[in-house]
């Protein structure tokens, strides 16, 4: 069994480190050296582990928990030929060992076989009678397969022999979450309290869920619950925080922030909530202030200087929002955005050029939201670039191809190139995608929306409808 890494050293290690210091040759039995090994291994002493292995196989060469570990290593260090060598020859003396179809399964997950892996471990599963570890390894496989029913079974399994296995529980409820199956998460974690009433992992996971649902007071209380059973609990402190927030009650929102703060060293997280808190308080000096504090904490916090740009920008104080997203910008400039927000600030300022620069800085480094294509493009055309507003509707046309939003602008930048066959085509597509939307193109072109154009196209667009 592996030892406990926090463990202090015990005689056999002490002895085999003294060894490595001398010249002497101390023997020990293979189960000290499988100690030895597994102390390194749980400290992350790679080079000593290995020097473990050598030596213990030096002087037990038939032991075959050592030629595993040495598997074991060799696996870690993605020396997989050599190892599979090894279990080959082992596998050979003793077909039943289940720890040689672990390794075998370790292979094929380096190999991104998944499949292969898992039929490894099950086997192992039936030759070890259920090892726990076994169970806890398929669960990860079919997290790697995106199969997060049996990934969640697995995961089950583990928290069920072991209720104090909360890598498990926390695993067993992202399964829930990626499923989206809140409620089945809520009754599950109800479950595991009714037999583990004072389990705050527990307690504070089944909050978030409540939270999700936007079961506020349910929320409240489960975090409560969590504060009882460990009252240094940071986490519950903090989500109970944005429960407070969304009801509305700041100041109780920010007594829960300052407890973080009380408990451990402040984060930037606390204090951009803080911040938010007093905010909405309209004290804009405290809100201010903890924003600051936000970004001096963590100055790579991209919330943080968000924040304090949406202030700014808020107080239709452009410069200062543009100066503080130009920081930013400096800071970290591979944030799409920061480049976006930067767009939004030039073009509330009417520099439409900087603007069009920002927007397609946002766009090279990711960002492809459906607002990013529609405002981006009012930018072009702002600047009396329309058929380069044209393209840039066409590139989010390929990652929103249903999307009205788009189909209408684009029918209205057609017309102004006097394009006429492209604009009725598209006019058709948006109509059929999306006719309710049609009050779009009416708010923002009015004129071609009452053309007798328009109002044919939309007639007989109706009428064709109606058949």
């Amino acid at each position: 069994m592996a030892l406990d890494p926090n463990e202090r050293p015990s005689h056999p290690i002490a002895k085999f480190e003294s060894m490595l210091k001398t010249d002497d040759v101390y023997f020990f039995d293979a189960e000290d050296f499988e100690d030895i090994i597994h102390h390194y291994l749980n400290n992350g002493k790679i080079s000593l582990a290995k020097k473990a292995i050598k030596i213990g196989l030096q002087q037990h060469p038939d032991a075959t928990e050592l030629k595993l570990l040495e598997v074991e290593v060799l696996v870690f260090e993605n020396n997989l030929d050599t190892a599979e060598t090894i279990l080959d020859h082992l596998q050979s003396l003793d077909g039943n060992n289940d720890e040689i179809y672990i390794q075998r399964a370790n292979i094929y997950s380096k190999k991104d076989n998944h499949e292969a892996a898992v039929a490894m471990l099950q086997k192992a599963l039936e030759l070890s009678e259920g090892s726990l570890d076994i169970y806890s390894l398929l669960g990860m496989e079919y997290l790697f397969m995106d199969d997060f029913e049996k990934a969640k079974e697995n995961f089950k399994v583990c928290v069920s022999f072991d209720q104090q296995d909360y890598s498990s529980l926390y695993n067993v409820i992202y399964c829930f979450e990626f499923l989206e199956d809140f409620k089945g998460a809520i009754r599950y974690l109800n479950d595991y309290l009714d037999r583990n009433p004072y389990s705050q992992v527990a307690w504070h996971q089944l909050g978030k869920q409540y939270f999700t649902e936007n079961m506020f007071q349910e929320a409240l209380a489960a975090f409560d619950f969590a504060i009882i059973s460990d009252d240094s609990f940071i986490g519950a402190y903090f989500e109970k925080g944005k429960v407070l927030e969304r009801l509305g009650k700041y100041q109780e929102a920010i007594e829960n922030y300052e407890t973080t703060i009380k408990i451990e060293d402040p984060t930037s997280h606390a204090y951009l909530r803080m911040g938010k808190c007093y905010e909405q308080l309209k004290n804009d000096d405290l809100a201010r202030y903890y924003y600051y504090q936000t970004v001096h904490e963590d100055p790579l916090l991209d919330k943080g200087w968000l924040a304090i740009t949406d202030f700014y920008f808020k107080k239709n104080n452009l410069k200062r929002a543009l100066y503080y997203v130009n920081k930013a910008i400096n800071i970290d400039g591979e944030n799409p955005l920061y480049w976006k927000k930067c767009a939004r600030i030039h073009t509330a300022l009417g520099n439409f050029d900087e603007a069009d620069f920002a927007y397609k800085q946002a766009v090279d480094l990711g960002n492809y939201e459906l607002d990013t294509w529609l405002k981006w493009a009012d930018v072009v055309v702002a600047n009396e670039e329309i058929e380069a507003g044209v393209q840039i509707l066409k590139q989010g046309l390929e990652f929103y191809p249903e999307k009205a939003e788009i189909q209408y602008k684009m029918v209205g930048l057609y017309l102004m190139l006097n394009e006429r066959i492209e604009a009725r085509y598209k006019f058709l597509q948006a109509l059929t995608a999306d006719p309710a939307k049609v009050a779009l193109f009416e708010s923002e072109f009015p004129d071609y929306y009452h053309s007798a154009w328009a109002q044919n196209i939309i007639a007989a667009t109706k009428k064709h409808a109606r058949k």
